[in-house]
């Protein structure tokens, strides 16, 4: 089984910044890929970001249209750590954000899925104020 914890989450001014963290624990080297989800208030839970690294052609990066150009996903390989940088905060970006895992080997579009993940961490609370 895989653990995964959340950190970084806060409160934080629209036009600001946060990192969110995600490490890793347990049978990481059946890890292929990590995303990270967000759901706000009366809303669905929906994609943020991913990244994975079980694929020939290297490591991908997959973003929400809502957060490309402010949200960068990236991963610490000696730390079974992802990291979510967050800039450019808007007030919609207000949600729990959990990040993901799988170790399934899929085509592109399966990572933007919630069904793609099997672990999932607790989630993090991002606030972002006027």
């Amino acid at each position: 089984q895989v653990q995964l914890v959340e950190s970084g989450g806060g409160l934080v001014q629209a036009g600001g910044s946060l990192r969110l963290s995600c490490a890793a624990s347990g049978r990481t080297l059946s890890i292929g890929a990590m995303g990270w989800f967000r759901q706000g208030p009366g809303e669905e839970r929906e994609f943020v970001a991913g990244i994975r690294w079980n694929d020939w052609r290297g490591t991908r990066t997959y973003y929400a249209d809502s957060v490309k150009g402010r949200f960068t996903i990236s991963r610490d390989n000696a730390k079974n750590t992802v990291y979510l940088q967050m800039n450019s905060l808007k007030n919609e970006d207000t949600a729990v954000y959990s990040c993901a895992a799988t170790g399934a080997y899929l085509g592109d579009t399966y990572y933007y899925r919630r069904s793609t993940y099997d672990s999932w961490g607790q989630g993090t609370q991002v606030t972002v104020s006027s």
